[in-house]
């Protein structure tokens, strides 16, 4: 999802659709796009980098691109990548890429999807 404003803020998280195993996306995906819906509210630009678990990214290439495509205020990751110790290794992975592709960026942690805005916007100016 893009806003009309300039992107200032990158969401790296994972794709509801490309999570294994027997469950429904589409209550993440709709909570995903309500709580991207309130950078438009706020006039600040938001782009998101969803991943997949179902091995179909590479990880090092997807997140590195999205980090290298803007110079971000912020990056915020998504509670799906922190909320597993199953995920620690991709969490260390796509931190330690935010850090070394938007070093000037501060992190944010939301809590769920509805979040995320308020995670940025404790960071943005």
């Amino acid at each position: 999802m893009d806003t009309t404003a300039s992107p200032r803020v990158l969401v790296i998280g994972l794709d509801p659709y490309r999570v294994p195993g027997p469950w429904d996306p589409e209550p993440a995906a709709r909570a995903i796009e309500a709580g991207l819906a309130k950078f438009a509210e706020h006039g600040v630009g938001v782009e998101t980098c969803l991943i997949g678990l179902d091995g179909s990214d590479d990880v090092e290439v997807v997140v590195g691109n999205a980090l290298r495509a803007h110079p971000w205020e912020c990056v915020t990751v998504g509670g799906g990548l922190r909320h597993s110790d199953d995920r620690v290794e991709l969490l260390e992975q796509v931190i330690n890429l935010v850090r070394r592709h938007a070093p000037d960026a501060a992190i944010a942690f939301n809590s769920t999807p509805a979040t995320t805005y308020e995670a940025a916007a404790r960071w943005i100016e």
